[in-house]
């Protein structure tokens, strides 16, 4: 839900976090508004490492979910540590003398409106709008980062992975540059309204004296497209308000001993089917209610496989166990860990779990220099055995797996068998961490694989 700053000048906005690009050398803007956002960022600081960081974490998808309100933007950057930094840029707010210099600006030319609601910015507007002391565009000295994390930097990585990830954001919606300089775009449309009927009013009462007539309001001109879509925007209605969330799933028949069942009817696994059926429109009204679902691809169908293991997670007793353990085609112990990676990440999960495939050499490459720069400095890094997406930490037990999502799950092992063993983060240095400080030389009682007492003479 939007919230209204202690200004008034409108709500702010919050977007969800960019995919990971990881690999990409596609640049971060490319529309001209946001090559000059771009510019004032790299105007601003004289250490480019800094920048280059913050560009790998802003491809990696480091960056959650950025508000955008007058006058600054912010968001969570995850770097090395577990918890992400919360990252701030400030960007001064034009005055309102400004802003009726600039709407005066835009109203004149219907194409200016048109371009706007078209998602573009008007071409020359910042040049005329500089010219009448409105500085639309940020300049290097106009941009104000701040960072939670103890780095000095200016701007630090993290402050600077937002503001890459804002040039994004620019680019597709011109209207994020107005907010930020102080008004959003429901405001902002509505003044040029206002100002598009007084204008019409002072031309049709110039047209009724010259004509000797009443004053009258002209209608839109046919050969002014723009213009008469919109006024036309006044006159739609309200949308109507979206249903509300219940508090929980809806509860199915109850079947089981209530009759008799027909030859080849399972009434326990009918209930299963309906409640299951139940939580899962329960989640997706709930992701349908949310800010991000107009800009969330919908996930793709499940294989039956993945949907027997989903099963198996979601409803974690033995009886469901078991049927499905019998009837999926795979052992009761292959059944248990596809349960426990989809816990962990869901299909992805379960996807890094059964296949081994062979990521381009460069994104292995620059993962190993993410996890080199973020590994802490009083601890020596562990050497790692590599074999296409799955590094084996050697003497601990310990692998990472990279997935297609860009991200890298731990892995334990057990005997001879590969386990999850938590959830995912796109930089390795952060997973093997946590599971470097959670490890210790006895597991359930065991001594640890690679640990000096295994080592000592009990084979593992």
């Amino acid at each position: 839900m939007s919230r209204r700053t202690p200004s008034g000048k409108g709500p702010a906005r919050t977007f969800g976090a960019l995919p990971s690009a990881k690999g990409s050398r596609a640049p971060f803007a490319e529309s001209w508004w946001g090559r000059e956002w771009l510019r004032a960022l790299e105007e601003s600081s004289l250490d480019h490492g800094r920048l280059q960081r913050g560009r790998t974490y802003a491809r990696g998808g480091a960056v959650g979910q950025v508000t955008v309100a007058p006058g600054s933007a912010a968001a969570p950057v995850q770097g090395s540590r577990r918890t992400p930094y919360r990252s701030t840029v400030q960007v001064a707010q034009l005055t309102d003398q400004q802003w009726d210099r600039l709407l005066d600006m835009i109203a004149e030319r219907a194409a200016n409106i048109a371009a706007l609601l078209d998602g573009e910015m008007p071409a020359g507007l910042a040049d005329d709008a500089a010219a009448a002391g409105v500085p639309l565009l940020p300049g290097p000295r106009d941009l104000d980062p701040e960072c939670s994390c103890p780095d000095w930097g200016y701007p630090c990585k993290h402050a600077a992975a937002l503001c890459y990830q804002l040039a994004r954001l620019l680019d597709r919606d011109p209207f994020v540059l107005l907010l930020l300089r102080g008004r959003g775009e429901r405001e902002l449309m509505d003044e040029l309204g206002r100002r598009n009927t007084a204008r019409a009013a002072v031309e049709a009462a110039a047209y009724a004296a010259t004509a000797g007539a009443a004053p009258v309001t002209p209608p839109a001109r046919a050969s002014d497209p723009a213009a008469a879509a919109f006024a036309s925007r006044t006159e739609l209605p309200a949308l109507p308000a979206p249903p509300p969330l219940p508090e929980r799933p809806g509860r199915g028949p109850a079947l089981v001993d209530t009759a008799v069942p027909e030859p080849g009817v399972d009434p326990a696994a009918l209930e299963l089917l309906a409640a299951d059926a139940a939580t899962r429109a329960h989640h997706l009204l709930a992701a349908a209610l949310g800010a991000r679902h107009a800009d969330t691809a919908p996930p793709p169908p499940l294989t039956e496989w993945q949907d027997a293991v989903r099963l198996a997670a979601t409803h974690p007793t033995m009886e469901v166990f078991a049927r499905i353990s019998s009837n999926c085609g795979r052992t009761p112990s292959e059944l248990a860990a596809a349960t426990r990676a989809w816990h962990h990440g869901g299909a992805s999960a379960l996807e890094v779990l059964d296949e081994a495939w062979t990521p381009p050499a460069a994104v292995l490459e620059r993962a190993r220099t993410t996890l080199k720069d973020d590994w802490p400095d009083d601890t020596p890094l562990p050497r790692l055995r590599t074999w296409r997406n799955r590094w084996t930490v050697e003497g601990h037990g310990a692998q990472l797996r990279y997935g297609r999502d860009g991200r890298w799950y731990p892995y334990t092992k057990d005997g001879t068998t590969w386990w999850p063993a938590g959830p995912a983060d796109p930089d390795p240095a952060i997973v093997l961490t946590l599971f470097m400080k959670a490890a210790s030389p006895v597991v359930h009682g065991r001594v640890r694989p690679g640990s000096a007492r295994s080592r000592s003479g009990n084979p593992t």
